[in-house]
Parts: C-alpha cells; structure tokens; sequence
C-alpha cells in the first residue's frame, strides 16, 4: 500500500542528511550554507534535506529498489514510523542529499569501476526535473542505500514559524569515490568541518547555524572519531519528537528547547541581560538566542 504525502498543510513532512567522515583523525559534518532568497534560515549553514515529495509516497515502487529488505526497516530504524514512511522519509533523505550536496547514496544493481563517474553533475539548468530518481534507479539499475542512513533526532519546527516542518534527521557515511558539490541554486557554498570547529566558528559569526544544525554538532562533540560515532549510530532511534518553543520580542528571539526546565511554562526573558549569559563552546544549554543574525546559546 501506498503512503499519501500531504505537501499543502502547515507542517510538512521532511528529510535532513548529517553527512559525516573521518579527516585527519578527527570527525568531520557538511556544512552547506543556504541561497539567500531561501524562503528558510537564508544565509544559514544547514544539513542537506528538504521537504517530501508526494511521489515517495510510492511504497510498492520504492521497496523494489532499496538495498535492505522492507520486512528488516522496521528493526533497522526503531518504532515511531510505519514501513511506508520510513521508506517515504529515507527515499526523500538520499534524493535531498542529492539534489542539494551532489552526493548519491546508492549503488549499482552491478558494480563497475566507473559507476559514480561525474554522478554530482547537474544539468546546465542546474535544476533536476521532478521524478529524476524515479527515472534514475529504474534506467540505471541503482538501489538507494538504505543501508548506510541512521537515525539521529526528530524535529517539529515551532508553531510561530511561517514554514513548518515534521523532520528526521539521519546520520549517513560519506561514501567513498564522491566529493561534495553544492547545486549553486538553493545551497551557494559547501564546507567540511569539525563539529568543534562549526560551533566555534557560528560563534564568531563567520558559519552562522541554523538551531537545529548547531545543536547536532553539540551533541556530536562527543564522538570524536568516526569509530565512536558508529558505535551510537547503530543502537540509537529518533527518539521523542524535539518542538522548541519561540519567544518573539523587541530586542529579539530566543527558543527554547524541551529539555530546559521552563519548557511549558511561562518564560521570562531579560534582553539586557542576554550577553552575559552566553555559554562556550562545549557547555550544556537550553535557550537560543538570535543575536544580530547569529544563534547563540544562552543560561536560563
């Protein structure tokens, strides 16, 4: 049976890919920094992903092209999605990761050496018409590698945003053989770097993160190597849905996340004193603030 993927509701469904490696004996994330006409965190570094579209919905297609077998997604990915979702949600993870960062998380029905020659090219228009992938395993004999996406978190964009989305965010490896390229429309740079470094550098607004993204890379400094990471990659779920709640007022924003201890509650803000609440790199928080442009983590 086939999923029906509601695209005109106020929430969407949506994929995020956490694209990681080792460099150097350290682990390294993807960064891509969004155009800024993007109608969401314009100018921001952010995973690659994007909203489903309906034709993933298509289980009875999909399942004929994955590299695991529909009966194992369920104790691959844990409880919280049927079949026909997980499949809906991991088939639009590989296409985003695709269309937005160049890569293709798949591989041949028959392996060649030259199998992923220039696969990160786009058309001169430098956007892929709807139902490329469809086109792509089918002509090409490719199955989308279900194999190497795991689940990282789930987020609910909160409910005073313009643009919503129901999200889940997956960890995959960077595959050998492929290089990163962004698309040059939707995403204008592209960059490879220690979740250490990423927050840093958000810090002193020269890669300015999006909440979602600077959360990740907190919670990846503890996995110092891609060994470390693997090990909790491979017992982890989703885990509870993540809604932040946003509190608009005249200095600015802050969100708060649902494990602060004021989450449900009424929240009181004092903007003068903001600045001197901002945590280091590395020091638990709860709260964001968006200070001229740049999210930064706040005490309570």
């Amino acid at each position: 049976m086939d999923l029906k993927i509601e695209t005109s509701k106020s929430i969407r469904p949506a994929s995020t890919v956490v694209l990681v490696r080792e460099q150097d004996q350290g682990l390294q994330v993807y960064l891509l920094k969004r155009s800024s006409g993007s109608g969401f965190f314009p100018g921001s570094y952010v995973f690659p992903g994007g909203a489903l579209n309906p034709d993933e919905g298509e289980v009875d297609f999909w399942q004929q092209h994955l590299d695991l077998r529909p009966k194992d997604l369920l104790g691959v990915f844990g409880s919280g999605l049927d079949r026909a979702a997980l499949i809906a949600f991991g088939v639009a993870a590989i296409r985003e990761t695709f269309e937005e960062a160049g890569v293709f998380l798949a591989r041949k029905k028959k392996e060649s050496p030259d199998s992923f020659r220039g696969i990160g090219e786009r058309p001169p228009t430098g956007k892929l018409d709807e139902g490329w992938l469809r086109r792509k395993v089918l002509d090409e004999g490719w199955m989308l590698s279900f194999s190497n996406l795991f689940p990282w978190s789930h987020w609910i964009t909160p409910a005073v945003m313009p643009k919503r989305f129901d999200t889940r965010f997956f960890i995959a490896l960077m595959p050998e053989g492929q290089e990163c390229l962004p698309d040059d429309r939707e995403t204008v740079h592209g960059l490879w770097v220690s979740p250490e470094k990423g927050l840093q550098e958000n810090s002193q607004g020269r890669i300015p993160l999006s909440p979602p993204t600077l959360i990740t890379l907190h919670e990846l400094l503890k996995f110092g190597t891609l060994p470390s990471l693997r090990q909790e990659i491979h017992s982890r779920s989703w885990g509870d849905p993540r809604q932040p709640i946003q509190i608009i007022f005249d200095q600015g924003v802050v969100i708060v996340q649902p494990w602060d201890p004021y989450y449900g509650n009424p929240v009181k803000i004092d903007p003068e004193g903001l600045k001197e609440k901002i945590i280091p790199v590395g020091e638990s928080f709860s709260r964001l603030w968006l200070d001229q442009g740049i999210w930064r983590p706040v005490g309570i």
